[in-house]
């Protein structure tokens, strides 16, 4: 198969608008569709995302770099000291503060904390489906171009590796592999991409995979 980076790019700016959701606010959200870490587990109900607690609202963002041979997805490992992901590969991204716009103004904002990317290097795109994490966050992927030379740093106590996968990785339905592990007494299946040295696993194999569905069903891939 054959993937041509321009004809990539230019798609990505067409794609479909995907449902944009909120975070589950009653009895019948188990039927709303919502992306998250329930999606192979329908036997799960709201009460896993713990009601009693709110979601937290947060965003991250997509990072698709536009490199002279091939597109690439911009990664990181978190450190891990953190309370929540320790060690984990996401993308850069949080909490959305009282003082950013949007979604959008937050994933920028936290790009450019965790990893020092400056936003004029960064053409959004659009959002992805809002995706809920079982450890209590509402999460809206925003999908961005990055067009180099930039410069990165990881934010220190924050981020302990910066690191980039092809995205021609993660179209391929091969690399997108079915893992499970015990979680309060019952197995729990999730979505991995292991590469290399790296576990991608959790919300952002699941993001991941949301964006690859939507660009194969674009037809963006060639003989």
């Amino acid at each position: 198969m054959k993937r041509r980076a321009d004809d990539l790019l230019a798609r990505l700016g067409r794609l479909p608008t995907p449902g944009i959701r909120g975070a589950p606010t009653g009895p019948a959200a188990a039927a709303a569709g919502l992306r998250g870490d329930h999606d192979l587990n329908p036997e799960l109900n709201p009460e896993v995302y713990e009601p009693a607690r709110p979601l937290r609202d947060a965003a991250v963002l997509v990072p698709i770099i536009d490199r002279p041979r091939e597109l690439t997805v911009l990664l990181t490992r978190r450190s891990a000291h953190l309370p929540d992901h320790a060690g984990q590969i996401s993308f850069p991204g949080g909490c959305i503060d009282p003082g950013d716009s949007d979604a959008e103004a937050a994933a920028l904002r936290e790009a450019e904390e965790e990893v020092g990317l400056a936003r004029r290097h960064v053409t959004l795109i659009g959002r992805l489906d809002t995706y809920l994490v079982r450890t209590g966050f509402s999460v809206v992927p925003v999908v961005g171009l990055l067009h180099p030379p930039f410069e990165l740093r990881a934010e220190a106590g924050e981020v302990d590796e910066i690191f980039e996968v092809p995205l021609a990785f993660f179209l391929d339905p091969a690399s997108r592999e079915m893992h499970s592990r015990v979680f309060r007494g019952a197995e729990r299946f999730f979505y991995a991409y292991p590469f290399g040295d790296y576990y991608i696993w959790g919300a952002t194999a699941g993001i991941l995979s949301n964006l690859c569905d939507l660009l194969r069903a674009s037809d963006l891939l060639e003989s």
